[in-house]
């Protein structure tokens, strides 16, 4: 395994578990459904936006086929759907996202005014954001976006704060002619930018990294990490910006890919590990959504019973996630991973 564990190598060497795991789950699916209308997400505002939104988030980068989705893509047009119809209503994507956005396009195109569409732009060159989001308008076939983040990678972490400010100026154009409703940002580290960027009152909404596994895209936080990203939430709430959490179940590593980074855990425990990191991030309530990759139906019903049900953090919730991390934290998986 390299550092970019979950959406390149592992993937590809797991993905043929994740097909056979497709045709297992159908069943699942079907027993369900049956008591899907019973079930409510809890729903929180999301800061500035004024948005209130059932406060879990479907995120598409668990669409493209490269990182490890299995589905036809008239399969993961039925998912983005199911997802919707399970009451889901914050969708988050990305223009570098590959196929991500146009199947939520196709997904959403008759049911847009009910959702919250969010996507990202990554340029690093103020000419080319009225492109960039012109392509993304095209593909999600929707004529304005709920919120448009800087992306953090690549975007916030390859600009210095001025340069991703004069972004920003881009973007506040576009809110202006009302093509975007609201301004966001997300960091998955280099939280000392991001934290500028907050501080400046020019942002509606933040998607910071945030899970029991203190991860980012490609690294594992230090002490200091964490306490910057602690900063970064602490400002967003005294400014009532919305805070959207990414990386709940660790990139995988608390979720789909447990079972490949500790081999032999006990396999109901390990079905337990994403509903504990979830309870965990909720244990703050100053973050408004979790935002999650859900690649199959199975996962999208686990999650929403999750979430209907206790949503409190309990002593057993943080027995298990210590035991698995300590073993967790032993092996390459964590170990390659960067510090910072």
């Amino acid at each position: 395994m390299n550092q970019e564990l979950d959406r390149r190598d592992f993937l590809k060497r797991t993905t043929v578990g994740i097909a056979v795991t497709t045709a297992l789950a159908s069943n699942a699916d079907a027993e369900n459904s049956e008591t899907a209308n019973d079930q409510t997400i809890p729903t929180r505002v999301l800061g500035r936006t004024k948005a209130e939104l059932p406060i879990l988030g479907y995120g598409g980068a668990a669409l493209p086929k490269v990182w490890g989705n299995p589905l036809s893509t008239e399969d993961r047009v039925k998912l983005v759907r199911y997802a919707f119809d399970r009451g889901i209503r914050y969708f988050d994507t990305a223009g570098n996202y590959m196929e991500s956005q146009s199947i939520i396009g196709k997904a959403l195109k008759d049911v847009r005014r009910e959702t919250f569409l969010v996507t990202k732009v990554e340029t690093t060159n103020p000419t080319m954001v009225r492109v960039a989001v012109e392509k993304s308008l095209k593909e999600l076939q929707t004529d304005y976006l709920d919120t448009i983040l800087i992306h953090g990678t690549p975007g916030i972490e390859q600009m210095t704060v001025p340069q991703a400010m004069d972004i920003h100026a881009e973007l506040v154009k576009l809110r202006d002619e009302e093509i975007v409703k609201s301004i966001g940002l997300s960091a998955h580290s280099y939280f000392d930018k991001a934290l500028a960027l907050i501080s400046t009152g020019g942002f509606d909404l933040c998607m910071l990294s945030y899970g029991y596994i203190p991860r980012g895209y490609d690294q594992i936080f230090s002490a200091h990490g964490i306490e910057q990203r602690n900063a970064c939430i602490a400002k967003a709430s005294e400014l009532n910006m919305g805070i959207a959490a990414m990386k709940v179940i660790g990139a995988g590593l608390l979720g789909s890919w447990s079972n490949y980074i500790v081999p032999g855990f006990d396999k109901v425990r390990l079905k337990q590990l994403p509903a504990a990191a979830m309870r965990f991030v909720l244990d703050d309530d100053r973050i408004d959504m979790l935002v999650i990759g859900m690649r199959l139906k199975s996962e999208i019903d686990a999650n929403i019973d999750t979430l209907s049900g206790q949503t409190r953090f309990t002593a057993d919730d943080r027995s298990l996630l210590a035991e698995f991390c300590e073993k967790a934290y032993e092996t390459d998986a964590i170990k390659k991973m960067k510090i910072e």
